[in-house]
């Protein structure tokens, strides 16, 4: 029985996408228009809780009985258990994919989010702080992701579902206007993450 995943063409909902595909699982989708408020029907929050995309039901979850997983870490998290794709069995291996998964869900998304939300404000005076202010974040951002990436080829160090949820936010460079040629760790990786069937079919799939 194929997965359900409830999204929207987001960096979150992408991540999820390419992750499904990524890792061989059947889905289908189910389209939340948030710009029509469709995250707050009923529904919606009852698989999940804070009217946020994605979300997923698994028809076969644990013991073979459906679930519910709202937010796209825990999502991440729960299909590479699922699986045992792009998620190490030894702990040690795990704890560089958690570390660079909360890294990406705490500031690495929340942070070019703002700066996309503050280059579509009209007031010159709010604009200028928010976007200084955010903008400065998101870069000092994309140069811990850089440093990190001469030092490996991945994350973590292998391919894992850190890389997923990073690639979701990276994909939207352009709109937060980094340029990825001053991060050139960024921009390799970058490419070679683009250039997988799996992710290109992630990103091909209609999620609005």
């Amino acid at each position: 029985m194929p997965i359900e995943l409830w999204a929207f063409d987001t960096p979150n909902g992408r991540k999820i996408s390419v992750a499904l595909e990524e890792m061989g699982l059947p889905y289908t989708v189910k389209v939340v228009d948030i710009t029509k408020g469709e995250q707050h029907a009923s529904g919606f929050l009852r698989i999940s809780p804070n009217n946020r995309i994605p979300a997923i039901v698994d028809p076969a979850g644990p013991d073979g009985r459906p679930i519910s997983v709202f937010e796209s870490g825990a999502i991440l998290i729960y299909l590479g258990q699922k699986t045992g794709h792009f998620w190490p069995s030894r702990l040690s291996a795990q704890v560089p994919v958690l570390e660079w998964l909360m890294w990406q869900v705490g500031g690495f998304g929340p942070m070019p989010g703002q700066v996309h939300h503050f280059l579509g404000v009209t007031d010159d005076q709010d604009r200028r702080y928010g976007l200084a202010r955010y903008s400065a974040e998101t870069r000092r951002l994309y140069g811990v992701a850089d440093r990190r990436l001469a030092e490996v080829e991945y994350f973590s160090g292998e391919l894992s579902i850190a890389d997923f949820a990073i690639l979701g936010w990276a994909w939207r460079h352009e709109r937060h206007q980094v340029d990825l040629a001053e991060f050139p760790n960024v921009e390799r990786w970058y490419g070679t993450m683009m250039a997988r069937p799996g992710v290109q079919r992630g990103f091909a799939v209609s999620l609005s």
